[in-house]
């Protein structure tokens, strides 16, 4: 199939940018970078610089193909990240315009590459259970009731890419933020330091300048992983419970 691709390129955080027109032919059967790929060794031939762009695992696990692809975070597919994301979702003649993830806390570095290394100073405000060192506990040795595991489980599917940033109007975090909270939250390991943690990681959230919370939902409708907006509510309740309980 014979795309049109407009492609959002800049030079950095303070350069300025533009959206520049290529004509690529792809396989139905490639998956979006893939595609991307091709575009690459065309422009490489060419003499030109290549599109940079984030990509590891190209599973869907690692989170780090963040773009935005015809105005949606991953593209069109629901719970699909863009390098899980193949041509056939496109048709021969299509244009398709890629845009690096828009927001204040995640600066452009180059092209569709942003830096989201805020996301990582969240987790390090409090993302983690505090033991003493020694040798590893039995995993089996403190029985968890199914429906807590399962949710546990499902808040940390979320694989920091970034998606509900860029789908949120306000720019937020909460998604993220939340989801990091709860599965650690939710389990009896975590449960020892879980006000200090909702309240560590809110204070770091809202020092990165992302956006507050509005419930518009457009970041659970975007996460490749389906994170539930339940997170975000059961984040509130312990983050307001732990300024009460502390004042």
């Amino acid at each position: 199939m014979k795309l049109t691709l407009k492609i959002w390129r800049e030079g950095g955080m303070y350069a300025s940018g533009k959206l520049e027109t290529y004509k690529v032919e792809a396989d139905e059967h490639m998956s979006f970078l893939e595609m991307l790929d091709v575009l690459n060794q065309q422009l490489i031939e060419e003499k030109k610089d290549p599109v940079a762009f984030d990509h590891d695992c190209r599973e869907g696990i690692c989170g780090s193909c963040s773009m935005v692809i015809n105005g949606q975070p991953h593209g069109p597919q629901k719970g699909t990240t863009a390098c899980q994301l193949h041509m056939r979702s496109y048709k021969n003649g299509d244009t398709i315009t890629i845009e690096p993830f828009r927001a204040k806390s995640f600066p452009v570095i180059k092209d569709l590459v942003v830096d989201r290394s805020a996301f990582d100073r969240i987790i390090q405000a409090g993302g983690y259970v505090s033991v003493n060192t020694g040798q590893a506990p039995d995993g089996n040795a403190i029985p968890i009731e199914g429906d807590t595991a399962g949710k546990a489980f499902d808040a940390a599917t979320c694989i920091g890419c970034g998606a509900c940033v860029a789908a949120c109007p306000n720019g937020s975090a909460m998604l993220f933020t939340s989801a990091k909270v709860a599965h650690l939250g939710l389990l009896p390991q975590g449960k020892v330091e879980h006000e200090a943690r909702s309240q560590k990681m809110v204070a770091q959230m809202d020092k990165e300048g992302f956006g507050m919370c509005s419930n518009v939902g457009a970041c659970e409708a975007e996460c490749p992983k389906e994170i539930s907006l339940e997170n975000i509510a059961r984040l509130n309740r312990s983050y307001i419970a732990s300024v009460f309980s502390s004042e």
